[in-house]
This record gives C-alpha cells, structure tokens and sequence, in this order.
C-alpha cells in the first residue's frame, strides 16, 4: 500500500483519537527510522518514552524473537521463566518487595490505587479511602486515572467519573497538608511532570512529603510511567529526591517496545494483595519479560545511567546557545524546552518535514530519545533542531 492508500484506510477504518503526523514509520534501527516512502528521521520520541534500547536493538530481539518461538502465552495460572527473572531483578535493583505486572501505564496506577485503599481498609476500615494527586498531573485515561489526573481538561464528557481525589497545586506543602485529612489514604505525584509540561518538583517539596506521609501512616504512591527506568540518568527518579516511596508504578520504557506495566511495593504492602484481590490476562506476559529482562540488564548499569545524564547534558549545552530556547526543563534524557515565540505544535511539523521526531508537551517542545542514542545521532538530530528553531 502507498502512504495515500494506508492514510485513507485509517481514517476510515480506525477510530479518530489521534491526530496523527503526517508519516507512516515501516521501521528503524537504534534511533534512527524510516517511513514507507523510504525517508529517514532521528527518533527524538522513543514512541513516548518506550523504546529505551531504540528500534531493533539486536539484543532485545534475539530474546523476544527466541521467546516467541517456545511460548506466548499461558496466563497467570502458571508460572513462567522470564516474569519470575523480571520480578526478582526489579526488587533486587530497587529494594522493593514485591511486584505485580499489568500491561500499561494506566493499569499499574489502577493497581496502586487499589492497593492503597485496601491496605487502609484492612487496618482502619471504612472512611479512609481518599487520594490526594497534584495539579498539572497525568495518571491515565481510564475513568479512574482520569479523576485521579489533576488536569480539569480531562476530566469531560466521561461523567460519572470516579470518587475519591483530590487535586491540590505541586509545590505548595500547606495546602498538600489542608487537604490530607481523616478521610486520606495516599498521596500520588510524578516527580516530573511529563504531560504536564516535563516539570519537575521541588527536592525539598517532595521531602516534606514523604515526611508527612510517613508520619500519618498514609501511603506515597509514585507514579514513574515514564520517569522510570533509566529515563532521568537515575533507574528510578526517586533517587534524585533521596526518598522512597510506598508503591512504585512503571511502564513504557520497561518493555523496550512491547505493552508493560508494574507496581512495586514495599515489605509492609507485600502481602494486601491476596488471590482474587487482582489480576490480569495478559499480564507477565512471557514474550514481553523477555524482552523487558534485557532492558533491565542494561539500564540497570550505572556507567549506561552515567552516559544518560551525559547525554541529557549535551542536548540542554546545545540547547541553551539557542536564540530561540527560553529555557530547559526535565532530567536526564527527559527534556522540555520552553520556546520564546514559536509554537510546540508548528516545531514538532517542522522538524517532521527535516526529519526529526519530537514531542510536545503543552507550549513545550519535549524530547524523549532513546537512552541507547549515540553521539552521532544526537547530533544529527540536534542540528535539525537548531536550523527548525532558528528559521
């Protein structure tokens, strides 16, 4: 099919709740892709921070590949190799406890959720069931991550949304504190904001949480979807602000390209989580631990952590000689540029056109690129930025 012909059948065939780029990417290798027409882009975007290890690393393939070939699927019914190694190089890498796998970002925050409330249940019963989110926040687009996300243009059309959150500004403790009443079982936060702009929060704001948390036994819930694994030059951005949280949730990245999702929790969470209390078809699904294994046995390497942040660092030195960049946000390989006139959407069009993949976030132009990228594709990339930024 010609991209003509595959752009007429999507839009007759598929439901409208994308408005897609004008391109059809047929395939890629490291940080580089190629559309049907055989045009070549550097990937800025690793599909929204999930391809971690870039397109066909050889690695990840060969597991995935050799995976597919002995068995798909088998359900949680059974136990399965590659889950029980994903698990235990989890915990054993965070300190965590115990884990439990989904297929999204979405479904580990659900998981989290869930998990909060009965714990609060078990030990203080009825009444204690509230959640308190920031303002400016993502957690999904389920009818519940939706309520739970503090951003009041998401929360439309799907009424009745569901009870139970609070949403109070990031940074301000004395209203986190106004808020976080009898009624109040846990406290959800991204340490940065990625859909919300890639803003992170104060080190000190979120120490005092934590703090306050602990102390009133409610629990701290953190939402690492996209923050995780590696992203920010740290496996868990929870290392930057020197705090633990009760429940860890992950997603894209983990999988290197396939549907993950997990929640992490501590040893006094371990066991709220009884048989029938939760579950998933397709979770733990042994194709996708496969390939996740061998994110986790790279990402996991503090000199790959190091060289993120060195990358992080050549993107914002670049970034900040721009006549046209305002400012940068983010960590890591987690990148926000705040623009002085031009608009994200024209950007992101723009650099399409040049061959460039990037991301917006509200005005903000992000970047998300593959932690493997190399020096040579960074740079290609950033020159195509530049000429964008400064035409």
């Amino acid at each position: 099919m010609t991209f003509e012909q595959i752009k007429q059948s999507a839009g007759e065939h598929i439901m409208g709740t994308y408005a897609r780029y004008d391109a059809c990417i047929e395939s890629g290798s490291g940080a580089v892709c190629k559309d049907v027409n055989g045009k070549e882009y550097i990937d800025f975007t690793s599909g929204i921070g999930v391809n971690s290890l870039g397109f066909a690393d050889p690695e990840w393939v060969k597991a995935v590949s050799e995976q597919a070939g002995k068995l798909a699927h088998i359900s949680n019914l059974y136990y399965t190799a590659p889950g029980v190694a994903l698990a235990k190089a989890l915990c054993e890498r965070t300190g965590y406890s115990r884990v439990f796998f989904g297929n999204s970002g979405a479904e580990a925050n659900e998981g989290a959720i869930k998990t909060a409330r009965k714990y609060s249940f078990d030990k203080y019963g009825e009444g204690r069931a509230d959640i308190v989110t920031l303002v400016n926040s993502f957690h999904g687009r389920t009818v519940t991550t939706l309520a739970a996300t503090g951003q009041e243009v998401f929360h439309n059309y799907f009424f009745p949304f569901t009870e139970g959150f609070q949403h109070v500004p990031a940074g301000d403790f004395a209203a986190l504190q106004l808020a976080a009443g009898p009624s109040v079982c846990a406290v959800m936060l991204e340490f940065v904001q990625g859909e919300g702009g890639v803003i992170p929060l104060d080190e000190g704001y979120v120490k005092q949480v934590a703090d306050f948390c602990k102390e009133r036994d409610i629990l701290l819930i953190a939402d690492e979807v996209q923050t995780g694994v590696g992203r920010t030059g740290k496996f868990l951005a929870s290392e930057h602000f020197g705090v633990t949280p009760d429940i860890t949730t992950l997603a894209k990245g983990l999988g290197g390209g396939l549907p993950i999702g997990a929640f992490l929790v501590g040893e006094k969470l371990k066991e709220v989580m009884g048989p029938s209390s939760h579950g998933t078809t397709f979770g733990m699904n042994p194709i996708v631990c496969a390939g996740a294994n061998v994110v986790m046995g790279r990402t996991a390497n503090e000199q790959f952590l190091r060289e993120v942040t060195m990358k992080g660092e050549k993107i914002r030195a670049c970034l900040t000689c721009c006549p046209e960049v305002a400012g940068t946000t983010g960590l890591g390989l987690m990148i926000g540029i705040q623009l002085k006139g031009k608009k994200s959407g024209d950007v992101a069009k723009a650099c399409l056109e040049k061959g460039l993949l990037v991301l917006t976030a509200k005005e903000k132009v992000r970047l998300l690129p593959p932690l493997t990228i190399t020096d040579e594709e960074l740079s290609r990339g950033l020159q195509i930025l530049w000429e964008v930024l400064n035409s």
